[in-house]
């Protein structure tokens, strides 16, 4: 599981730092989560294939995390793009990113699908057979939701050298990857676990933009390997979240430590701050493991 950081201010951009993006790998799949402005110069800065993006996920539909949509999808045209590309974002956009295309005459010469999302309730949105992905409702200005993607439960791995000493014909491998007990060639039959190793556990990533401070996330997001969680303002100025609906980096670091995720990562900052540090200070008064979110920044989960 791979995260490449293309965008981590809040509003608007900066000289050094850009509006909300990020790149998830995850099980060979790219995901593109969120698209503000200048997220298409920052795929190409860290040399992300355009191609490989067939799934983009927008959180809401205020400017810093969409204007660079309608850019990159007019690039993926002049690109002669062929694949489909599917965008889970909360109805409106549609509307929004037709009508420019409409009164510009630049429509897609490829499928691009919409998958317009209204619930409340956190559902599922997207699933192959290695990765799923959520909603996770969000409590902001305007309709919101975060995104937790799943890796579904790995395989087992097989022991070749048990397997052998087991006798074991090899068309039974896809059933002792999935966890099935197989009989030998002499019709003996062996239990899984003695020729297999446990596989790696599953990884998740939890996704949360723009929010106030909200509990009722916790068990949606509970376990998950990696939380990131927007930390607009510094504790100093926590009465600025609730006219704004946003939160601290130690808000951000509490819904953590309760969610007992293994690692946060702190984003969307104010462009009223200079510096990232005091972020990080002011969440590991609360949650040990704090990461800091920043352009071009990669982060990797083994």
């Amino acid at each position: 599981m791979k995260l490449t950081i293309l965008g981590c201010h809040s509003a608007t951009p900066s000289i050094n730092a850009n509006p909300t993006a990020q790149v998830l790998e995850i099980k060979n799949n790219m995901f593109l989560i969120d698209c503000g402005e200048g997220t298409q110069v920052e795929l190409r800065r860290n040399k992300i294939k355009f191609s490989r993006i067939k799934h983009i996920f927008i959180s809401h539909l205020h400017g810093d995390h969409y204007f660079g949509l309608v850019g990159l999808v007019n690039t993926f045209s002049l690109l002669t793009r062929e694949t489909e590309l599917h965008i889970y974002a909360p109805k409106g956009l549609k509307e929004v990113i037709l009508l420019q295309m409409k009164l510009s005459a630049s429509w897609t010469q490829y499928p691009l699908i919409f998958h317009e999302l209204s619930s409340d309730a956190s559902e599922l949105i997207y699933e192959d057979d290695k990765v799923e992905v959520y909603t996770i409702p969000l409590k902001h200005r305007v309709y919101t939701n975060g995104f937790l993607f799943k890796e579904k439960e790995n395989e087992r791995k097989i022991d070749i050298n048990l397997v052998t000493e087991a006798n074991i014909d090899k068309a039974y491998f896809r059933k002792l990857k999935q966890g099935f007990d197989v009989e030998n060639e002499d019709g003996v039959l062996i239990n899984n676990k003695k020729v297999t190793k446990d596989p790696k556990p599953a990884k998740s990533y939890a996704y949360c933009s723009d929010t106030i401070y909200n509990e009722d996330i916790i068990p949606i997001i509970k376990d998950s390997t990696v939380l990131y969680h927007e930390s607009t303002f510094l504790d100093k100025n926590e009465a600025l979240c609730i006219p704004t609906k946003h939160s601290t980096a130690k808000q951000a670091a509490t819904i953590a430590k309760k969610a007992n995720v293994e690692t946060l990562i702190l984003g969307h900052y104010s462009t009223r701050y200079n510096g990232y540090n005091d972020f990080k200070t002011e969440a590991k008064t609360v949650f040990n493991n704090v990461l800091l979110s920043k352009d071009g920044k990669t982060f990797n989960f083994d």
